[in-house]
């Protein structure tokens, strides 16, 4: 266990480079860097830490709990999508009895083609535990699965972010409502008959509650693959109102975790592959003092169903709002470095927040300044309608003034409602961010179609959303090559590729797709920038143009390389592009012991097609690994396959 106090206010950039100017904060880190590893056998394995919180008398702003990942040292990724669970398994010391609260939920990513360097951070409010994050709490992770666990596995660290403070209302209660896998469908055992309705009464210093659902479907019956492929409504009733009506569901072709190893871009029942789930809440006055509350699901039956919906759920019970006029940062989209929102980062133009209204008045006005640390400050008057407990994602007008190098990027909030905010100290945050791209006026956009060109298209966009260019493609224009020149004026732009099937130019699993791609260069042949083509739903590229030579982006700073396809019974091909000749060297290795199997040099090479048959190798797995100038640039998995 590892504790690590600070105030932020004053602090250093911590975590992603970010600040929030919160007050008093201090990490509480349970599992750092743990590696965890699947029991095959059993199906679970169980990690329990330790952790020191605060003691009952400090008041709690806000618990962040910050999830990252990245490969073992002595191991690689591990492969599949297992379902993990974060949870509270004792607080208030080792005498206590287990209170098996789960507080959040990881769906683990497909990382067998990551490199070793890779990682990734998510975070989830946990704030609602704050009545059990007290004093000495045990925290469990529980890896599920059954993959082998001797050669791969994943490195772990969970840190607990607590802000101290007036909390936003003060909770009284915390109830367990559901905790299970639902079989849904079986015509021999109904899913409402595990789901019954569920009555709690109203604390006499409660004014209102909050339901927290975590739920995720799995399995997949024939035919209709439910419960993991399949989209069924969720209907919650309290006191018999139904309150919502939504599809469990969630698209994950925009992924920002992408490109995986497996179907990482397929839809599914509320959850994606690499996701750490963000729960559904609902806020629900208590005006009585017996209540009820109730989850049904779509009816929906087979004769015998695999399908199975994990939903753990609770009531928390809370006191009134502590403020009036109280309004909070909670997020800067864009521009920041962090990796949940990678694909709309970089930016030049129009920074997006989020802000959320925590006061009891309904937040109707706020002023909102903001820009990067050494340009001048910006002033945005929002206006708009929120209740207590509802936030909004506001796009700032204007540009996002950069350097080159490190940048910082402010937000903070004044005046709610022409009054002074009652809680200041998260009224403001900041984030380091990279520069947009630069480029000269004149750009080539390089695109070649897959075998389903219909599903795509790209635009050109100016600063205010106005589309300057655009293609389109029909299904008669297969693995054609497209040249189309833009000239542009000094300003901001953006570039989007769109994939209306959302499997990109490229998807190991829809091999009659084939492959495309698409770059951008410059008007002599110089590579400005190559997207991956196993990209799913969308590419966004923000981009800058100016006459002044010195700002422009280094051109020809990367390469594209891309192999094709990455599962086959014999050959594959390496697609290599560069604006400038380079040393260039292909290894293919095993993946278990990984040894050389074959090694390819190339000099002086600036662009080439290499053709590389397998069909003589054992049927596993590889690695094709690329060095330019011997620096590894490019370390894809291919699998090799015996034909039917």
């Amino acid at each position: 266990m590892y504790i690590f106090k600070n105030i932020l206010f004053a602090s250093l950039i911590v975590f992603l480079a970010q600040i929030s100017f919160a007050g008093d904060t201090l990490h509480v880190v349970t599992h750092n860097k743990e590696t965890v590893v699947t029991d095959p056998v059993e199906g679970n394995s169980y990690y329990k830490r330790w952790g020191v919180f605060p003691s009952k008398t400090i008041p709690i702003r806000k618990i962040t709990l910050h999830v990252k990942f990245g490969c073992p040292d002595s191991m690689r990724c591990a492969d599949w999508d297992y379902l993990d669970f974060i949870t509270i398994r004792r607080a208030g010391g080792k005498n206590r009895e287990s209170r098996d609260f789960e507080i959040a939920r990881m769906l683990t990513p497909y990382g067998g083609a990551f490199a070793k360097d890779w990682k990734f951070n998510w975070e989830v409010d946990v704030t609602d535990f704050s009545l059990l994050l007290r004093d000495s709490v045990e925290i469990e992770y529980n890896h599920t699965g059954w993959e082998p666990n001797k050669d791969r596995g994943w490195k772990i660290t969970l840190d607990f972010e607590i802000v101290k403070g007036t909390p936003v209302a003060e909770p009284v209660s915390i109830q367990k409502i559901y905790s299970g896998a639902f079989l849904y469908g079986d015509s021999a055992e109904s899913i409402e008959e595990k789901l019954p309705s569920v009555n709690f009464t109203k604390n006499s210093a409660a004014d209102f509650a909050k339901f927290r659902v975590l739920h995720t479907g799995h399995g997949a019956n024939p035919g209709d693959h439910c419960g993991e492929f399949c989209s069924k409504n969720r209907m919650i009733y309290f006191n018999s109102d139904l309150v919502d009506k939504s599809p469990i569901w969630k698209k994950c072709g925009d992924n920002p975790l992408y490109p995986q190893a497996g179907t990482w871009l397929y839809d599914r029942a509320h959850w994606c592959p690499g996701y750490l789930q963000i729960p559904d809440e609902y806020l629900l006055p208590l005006q009585q003092t017996d209540n009820s509350i109730n989850i049904d699901m779509e009816p929906y039956r087979v004769a015998k169903s695999q399908a199975v919906e994990n939903i753990t759920a609770y009531i928390i019970q809370y006191k009134k709002a502590a403020t009036q006029n109280d309004v909070t940062i909670l997020d800067i989209v864009a521009p920041t470095l962090k990796q949940a929102h990678a694909r709309k980062n970089p930016i030049c133009a129009s920074p997006i927040v989020v802000i959320k209204n925590n006061g009891k008045k309904a937040l109707t006005s706020v002023k909102i300044n903001y820009g990067t640390k050494g340009f001048k400050t910006n002033t945005y008057s929002w206006k708009g309608n929120l209740t207590f407990g509802q936030q909004e994602e506001i796009v700032l007008p204007g540009t996002v003034d950069a350097k080159t190098g490190d940048n910082f990027f402010t937000v903070s909030l004044l005046n709610p409602n022409n009054k002074k905010d009652e809680f200041a100290n998260d009224n403001a945050m900041g984030y380091s961010f990279v520069k947009a791209p630069v480029h000269n006026g004149n750009l080539v956009v390089v695109f070649k179609t897959n075998n389903e060109p219909k599903d795509n298209s790209w635009k050109l966009t100016d600063a205010f959303g106005k589309t300057l260019y655009s293609r389109g493609f029909d299904s008669v224009q297969k693995n054609e090559l497209f040249k189309d020149t833009l000239q542009m004026k000094a300003g901001n732009y953006q570039f989007l590729v769109l994939d209306t099937a959302g499997n990109g130019l490229e998807f190991w699993a829809n091999a009659r797709g084939g492959r495309g791609y698409v770059r951008l260069q410059d008007a002599t042949g110089n590579l400005l920038k190559s997207f991956v083509s196993d990209f799913g739903n969308s590419v966004i590229y923000n981009f800058s143009v100016t006459t002044d030579q010195s700002d422009w982006t280094p051109m020809n700073a990367d390469e594209s390389i891309e192999l094709y396809p990455t599962r086959t019974t014999g050959k594959t091909e390496l697609e290599y592009f560069s604006g400038t000749p380079q040393d260039v060297k292909v290894q293919i290795i095993t993946d278990e012991g990984a040894n050389l199997v074959e090694e390819h040099l190339y000099k002086n090479l600036k662009e080439g097609s290499f053709s590389y048959d397998m069909s003589y190798l054992p049927a596993q797995r590889y690695y094709v690994k690329v060095f330019v100038n011997g620096v590894l640039k490019f370390n894809k998995r291919l699998r090799v396959e015996r034909r039917n």
